[in-house]
């Protein structure tokens, strides 16, 4: 009797029953256009690239897509949780643009790396950005000489961005960061 129940469990990795197929099957279908459909009322905040909040926002959208399409969660269920996840990000974003503290404490902050000639070690240690990986991106952007350089940046989504030295006055795209 043991080794029959030890069989049939085996057999259950791979096949339930065709019941099981078709419920995966339209739960698959309805989620991923239930989630399809809240991605685009819910704008391109949600597809952007990622920094720390929207990598958690992604994660939960995903966990939540896979409950309701391996029917672990009805669908009605997951669907809410979709729906409330993209307010809750709507909500944080909207917190983040009208209040500066509340924007430093979701979102990173751009960290200078290299500035003027000078690399900044403090940052690159904590950043756990190397020489190399800044070197690196200076020859992606396609420029031989350092000093032509004048700043390195670790954005909110951890890419790295090269700024060329300008010759104009005015306001400069390194105006909000701290060196």
């Amino acid at each position: 009797m043991r080794s029959l129940k030890s069989n049939n469990a085996m057999e259950d990795i791979f096949f339930k029953d065709w019941k099981s197929i078709g419920h995966v099957v339209l739960a698959t279908v309805i989620a991923f256009i239930t989630l399809f459909f809240f991605l685009r009322i819910s704008g391109k905040r949600t597809l952007a690239k990622l920094n720390a909040f929207d990598f958690v926002v992604t994660v939960a959208l995903g966990s939540t897509l896979s409950y309701m399409m391996l029917a672990m969660v009805p669908l009605t269920e997951g669907a809410i949780v979709l729906f409330l996840i993209i307010i809750l990000q709507y909500i944080f974003a909207l917190t983040a643009r009208s209040s500066k503290k509340m924007e430093k404490l979701i979102n990173a902050v751009p960290s200078l790396i290299f500035y003027n000639g000078e690399f900044i070690e403090k940052t690159m240690a904590k950043e756990a950005i190397t020489k190399g990986e800044i070197f690196s991106t200076i020859r992606n952007s396609g420029i031989d000489q350092i000093n032509e350089v004048k700043a390195v940046v670790m954005e909110l989504n951890g890419q790295i961005t090269v700024v060329k030295k300008s010759i104009g006055k005015g306001s400069s795209s390194l105006d909000d960061i701290t060196p």
